[in-house]
């Protein structure tokens, strides 16, 4: 089958095929989805398509077989949550936190990337340079002009906590 004999074929039979899966899935975008893998899958093969005889009977098996596998997969997902479900509640970052993201928003990306990979990745000054592919001294010097900026920021913010706290009282 030709590229142009291919796309004719997939014109023709994509709402076909997708009408077919809807019916067989009851979700018009997983059918979508899995006649559009199928027809993946075919363009691969498309040389000997024609040959097969029943190239549309390939895609809707092919899909049918997708579908089949991922309901499956959603069957063991859903099994698994159930078995272990979520906390119930997960608490939003602190104010602590909160504050020293909005700090690390306000270096330069170097800089933050330095701080963060070093002090919330624990990773030494060495693999940090080398993940970096910038030279030990530069990251050393990063880390020291980033922890400066940062601890700058967080004590201004401090003061304008206590500011607003004096306001409020």
């Amino acid at each position: 089958m030709t590229e142009e004999e291919f796309d004719a074929f997939y014109a023709a039979a994509f709402p076909r095929l997708t009408g077919q899966l809807y019916a067989f899935t009851g979700d018009h975008g997983e059918a979508q989805d899995v006649v559009q893998e199928a027809f993946v899958r075919a363009w691969d093969r498309r040389r000997e398509f024609l040959a097969d005889g029943a190239p549309e009977a390939w895609i809707r098996t092919v899909a049918m077989r997708l579908a089949v596998s991922r309901w499956r997969r959603a069957r063991r997902w859903l099994e698994l949550v159930r078995r272990n479900p979520p906390p119930e509640h997960t608490p939003g970052p602190g104010p602590e936190r909160t504050a020293l993201v909005e700090g690390l928003r306000t270096l330069p990306e170097t800089q933050r990337r330095a701080v963060v990979l070093h002090h919330l990745c624990d990773l030494s000054v060495e693999q940090v340079a080398s993940e970096t592919g910038a030279p030990v001294g530069t990251v050393k010097a990063r880390l020291s002009r980033g922890r400066a900026a940062l601890a700058r920021w967080l004590s201004a913010d401090d003061e304008l906590g206590e500011r607003e706290d004096d306001c409020v009282r």
